[in-house]
Order: structure tokens, then sequence, then C-alpha cells
């Protein structure tokens, strides 16, 4: 497939990364000649310099025959522009827009984005997806990622191991003796020292300091958060440190979830302090600066079950973290959109993170895949990938049980869904259906093999 990224930062470089690497044609467009080059001489893609909405450029990018066109410069009206010119002059036809500003993002209901409008196939919101993945690390507090597959009931989730977990040095294949009746899988893990993300297989042992991430029914999420030795503690008071959109998004949302969550929020701005106010019924906002310890008590902070600083500087939500913390609030998220900063949140003693870089390439990742993939995740440093897909007749891996097919080795299929609403532990004697939901683990390398088993080549025609 033919594809042109216009943007090359750390988005559209991601996402360059993943296609180029699947064997698509892709060609990135940039104004700054810095990040083509990187782009270029880091990746097999094609670079060319220049404006991204100019007809011109996206002719030497060769629009006239490209199968899609992903529009991710830092600019909104870029974005729009980008895709109305691909549609109107090169047909182009597929388009997806990255917008930020929620004037354009309250149209997503109307007409406005129709083809004879405005021509996008598909509008991917940072704000909106960092604010849902915040809210997934507040209901997972023990995890260090979260997220859901298989319409919610089932969660992949990252867990730190502590010195006294009780399932240290034992083989994964006991645990599943030992607890029968548990729903989750050890789909990935990173050993301390090591840093490098693997497969386990049956035989290998846990150890302190790993990171580990598991598959688990959603029924079972406390139950395997307590097997790995953590106390599962009921969010009821969060201080949301940052009033702009996605703080507000994260408030909005926990007023309208059916937990009764007590929320309070502090914003610098005082006019984002108002608007906020203005939007919210039950959150309390505070207008003044998250790092003032004052402030803070007075949000009631060693009170609060976790905060979340959401702020548009990485270094202000480091620190607001660690300033909570120490002054007693129990768990710690913080916004960090520079990936070199997340080797300081495990000295700074900070909990969990989210990286808007990441859910933007997941999201983007979701929207490109074809055939029955209906979800993607990318984990950590686009290390790994976690696969939904609906199994279908063609597939490879349709009536047949797990230990006969051929996986890659970095690949683990981590639970099923079945069309009676059911999600599985998967085993070696599992048979896989056509119509099953798979969640499959695959490390980067490993991606376009276990595509391959799905029959989900990314082809849209």
């Amino acid at each position: 497939m033919k594809v042109i990224i216009c943007g090359a930062g750390q988005v559209g470089w991601q996402i360059a990364r993943h296609l180029s690497g699947e064997r698509n044609d892709v060609t990135v467009v940039d104004n700054n000649p810095d990040l083509v080059h990187r782009a270029t001489d880091s990746l097999d893609v094609q670079g060319i310099t220049g404006h991204a909405s100019y007809p011109d450029v996206l002719e030497r990018a060769g629009a006239q025959d490209a199968d899609m066109l992903i529009a991710a410069t830092h600019s909104d009206e870029v974005n729009m522009v980008t895709c109305q010119v691909a549609h109107s002059i090169f047909t182009v036809p597929r388009k997806i827009a990255r917008l930020r500003a929620q004037s354009y993002l309250a149209a997503v209901r109307s007409d406005l984005y129709r083809r004879d409008h405005l021509p996008i196939d598909v509008v991917i919101s940072p704000e909106r997806e960092v604010a849902e993945a915040a809210l997934r690390r507040l209901r997972a507090p023990e995890a260090f990622d979260v997220e859901e597959f298989i319409e919610g009931r089932a969660q992949f989730i990252g867990l730190k191991l502590d010195a006294d977990c009780p399932v240290l040095d034992t083989p994964l294949r006991q645990l599943t003796e030992l607890f029968s009746t548990l729903r989750a899988v050890v789909v990935g893990v990173r050993r301390a020292g090591r840093g490098r993300l693997f497969a386990p297989e049956p035989r290998d042992q846990l150890q302190a300091g790993d990171q580990v991430y598991v598959l688990c029914n959603s029924e079972d999420l406390t139950r395997t958060q307590e097997i790995f030795g953590k106390k599962v503690r009921k969010q009821e008071r969060v201080v949301i440190i940052g009033g702009g959109n996605v703080g507000l998004a994260v408030a909005e949302a926990l007023e309208a979830a059916p937990e009764r969550i007590r929320a309070k929020m502090i914003e610098r701005n005082r006019k984002s302090a108002e608007r906020a106010a203005e939007a919210l019924e039950r959150t309390i906002v505070l207008s003044g600066d998250g790092l003032d310890i004052e402030l803070l008590r007075e949000a009631s902070i060693e009170r609060a079950d976790a905060v979340l600083t959401v702020t548009d500087d990485d270094k202000t939500n480091l620190l607001a973290a660690v300033r909570a913390k120490a002054a007693g609030c129990a768990k710690s998220i913080a916004l960090i959109n520079d990936p070199t900063l997340v080797p300081l949140m495990e000295p700074l003693q900070l909990d969990a993170y989210v990286n808007p870089r990441q859910t933007t390439v997941s999201s983007i990742l979701r929207h490109v895949r074809h055939g029955r993939v209906r979800n993607v995740y990318s984990v950590g440093d686009s290390e790994a990938e976690v696969i939904e897909a609906q199994v279908m007749s063609t597939s490879p891996l349709a009536g047949r049980h797990i230990r006969d097919v051929a996986f890659p080795e970095g690949a683990l299929v981590g639970a099923i869904g079945k069309e009676d609403g059911r999600v599985i532990r998967p085993e070696g004697g599992t048979r896989i259906e056509e119509g099953d939901v798979v969640v499959i683990f695959a490390l980067s390398d490993d991606v376009p093999e276990v595509e391959r088993l799905l029959q989900v080549q990314v082809d849209f025609f």
C-alpha cells in the first residue's frame, strides 16, 4: 500500500516506522528538512521537504496514486487543508487527520467532515485519547500501563513486581496450575538491567523488578493485581493538576462515570480555571500553581487516592507529581510527552505515566489496519503491539488448536472472545473458531507474521 504521512514529528515518525517495517511504500512530508532527513536516514521511506498542504508538494510525494494520507502536522488547519487537497485534486481514497482544537472536534457529530464538505475519513483527537488513557490508569491504579480490549471485557495491564510479590521465582506454567480459574496470561516481560521486552515461555520465572504485561478478563482485574502482590484500593478522591483540554476531559468523564469519584482541579491560568469551573458541575476548581504546597493542602492532597498531572509542560507534571506524593497522595500519574523523561519515573518514585504520542500512534494504527482488526495498542517505545482481530474463515488460525499454529517466538495469544460473550484464557489445547476475537501480543519484528496469520494485511481495496 502507498501511504503519505504529513508531519515527521514523533507521531509521524512512529507511524512511518510501523508501516515501512511492513513493506509498505511510505513517503514522509515535512517543511523541516532535519526531520525529513531523520526519517529517511533511519527508516526505509522516501522524504519530501515542503508544506504538506501545497498541491505541488503532494504531487511530488506521489499523491496521484496514493492509497492513504495521514495528516499529523502540528497545525489543525494544515491537516484539514491537506486532506481537502488530497481529496479534491488527487482523489486519495482514505484520509486520516489529527485535530486538537475542541471547536473542530465538536463538529465531528455534524456533517462538517462529509466528503462534500471537509473530506476527512477519520479524525484523531490526541487530547481525548490521552484523557481516556488517563481514566484507564485511574481505574487500575496499581498498573503503569492499561488498555481495554474486546469491548472492555479484557484488560491489558503493566505491573512492576516488588520484592514481596508472592509469585516470584515460580515458572509461569506453574502459575496456571496454582490459579486454575484465573483468566490471565503473562504475555510480555521487561527484565531489570536488560531493558529489552520479550515474550516469556512457560518455563520462565518472574523476578523482582520485572515489568510484566498481562492480559486478563476484566472480571479478574482486581484478583490479577492482588496475585502479583498489588493491594488495590478504590479510587474515591482524585486531584487533577492542569485544567486544559486534557484535564477538563478527564474531569468531565469522572463526573459522568458510574463510580462516585470526588475530583478537585488546580489550574494556574485564571481564564482556563474559570472556563473549567463553568463547564464542570461537581468538580471543585482552584486557581493557582499546582506546585504550591499550600494550594495542594487546600485541595486535601494528603487524603487523595491519586493525583493526575496533565499540564502542557512535562517537567511541571513530574515535579507536581513528586510534590503531591511527598505531601501524602497515594498514587501519582503524570502526562509525559518526552520519552527521554520516562526513565526518571522510577528514581522519582512515581507510579504511572500517560504518553500522548503512544496513545495517538495506537489510535491511528487502529484505523490503518484492515481486515477484521478491531484494535491495536503500541507498547512501550513501539517495541510491541497488542492486536485484537476477529478470526476470518480464510485465516490459518480458523479451526486449529493454538499448539498447532506456528506463531513466531515473539507472539502470544493473551485472550479469546467467544461469540456468546465469554472471554477465555487461551491454552495449548484451545481451538480457535471462525468468528472468535483473538488478542495477540507481538514484538514489533513479529507483527507482519501475525498479520499473515490473521489474513489482515494493511490493504483497503
